[in-house]
This record gives C-alpha cells, sequence and structure tokens, in this order.
C-alpha cells in the first residue's frame, strides 16, 4: 500500500528545491484553491518562468505515477491528458487534493529552509 501523504512530502521537498523562494508555489496553490487544477498547470506554464514550467514538469510526473495501482493522468500531451482526468469528478477532486498537500509541502520546505540559512 503507497502512502500518499508521504508520496506528496516527497514532492513537496523536490518542490521547494527548484524555486529559490516560495513565491511560485504560493501562486500556483492560490490559482489551484481558487480556479482548479487545469487552471493551476496552465498558470505554472504560462506565468511562472523556468521555476513555473519545473514546477509543473514534477507534479506532471506525480500525476502520471501516483496512486501507483491506478495513475490519475494517462500517457500523452498534459493538458489533454488534464482534460480527460475533468471527466472523473473523483478522480479531479482527489488530484486537486493530492496537489494541494504537496504544494502546502513545498512551502513549508522553502520556509525551513530560508529559516535555515539566516
Amino acid at each position: 500500500m503507497q502512502n500518499l501523504d508521504v508520496e506528496c512530502a516527497k514532492l513537496g521537498r523536490a518542490l521547494a528545491e527548484l524555486d529559490s523562494d516560495d513565491k511560485t508555489l504560493t501562486s500556483a496553490l492560490s490559482v489551484l484553491e481558487e480556479q482548479g487544477v487545469y487552471a493551476c498547470f496552465l498558470f505554472l506554464h504560462a506565468q511562472g518562468g523556468k521555476a513555473g514550467k519545473k514546477v509543473s514538469n514534477e507534479l506532471d510526473k506525480f500525476l502520471r505515477k501516483t496512486p501507483a495501482e491506478s495513475p490519475l493522468l494517462g500517457d500523452g500531451d498534459l493538458f489533454t491528458a488534464l482534460q480527460a482526468l475533468a471527466a472523473d469528478l473523483d478522480n479531479l477532486l482527489f488530484a486537486r487534493d493530492l496537489l494541494r498537500q504537496a504544494l502546502v509541502y513545498g512551502r513549508y520546505h522553502a520556509k525551513a529552509r530560508e529559516a535555515k540559512a539566516q
């Protein structure tokens, strides 16, 4: 059995290492909360710069392998896969919750790194 909270924590740590501060993660979390999964990825590609694209790629890889038994995203283009994900409300909300948890952990890791550096 896969512990998804631990997987989200690992992803959060990796996300914090991609972003020099937590601005990208905070913005992505905000868009995710307000407008949903598709908008979050679109925001990361459109306005997130290099850090945003790296974060998007990590989130994409995560959803393509999680949960291990039945990944939430299928193969192919990211935005096409996200549209297919939206067809199943339970999976869409599950993906949103996993992404939210990973982004929150990422923000915590970034804040902890900033505090440690001071």
